[in-house]
């Protein structure tokens, strides 16, 4: 199975955590929520999977590009 690296595609911080690893996903589901400029901008999931792990917490600011979680598929 191949390890998909989800990044962000803004720099902002990390609103809220959606998914825990584990978790099955389906492609086109959110698994975070970032917060940038006082928008709320999902991060979506292209490709399904299992969450193998979370790169980031609550709160985090992140970077454009930066790996946010990696999914196995």
């Amino acid at each position: 199975m191949a390890k998909i690296e989800v990044k962000s595609e803004i720099t902002g911080s990390v609103w809220k955590i959606i998914t825990k690893p584990s978790d099955p996903i389906a492609s086109g589901d959110a698994l975070m929520i970032l917060e940038s400029m006082k928008m709320e901008i999902p991060v979506i999931a292209e490709d399904g999977g299992t969450i193998v792990e979370i790169m980031v917490i609550e709160g985090q600011p992140v970077s454009e590009g930066q790996v946010v979680a990696v999914i196995e598929g």
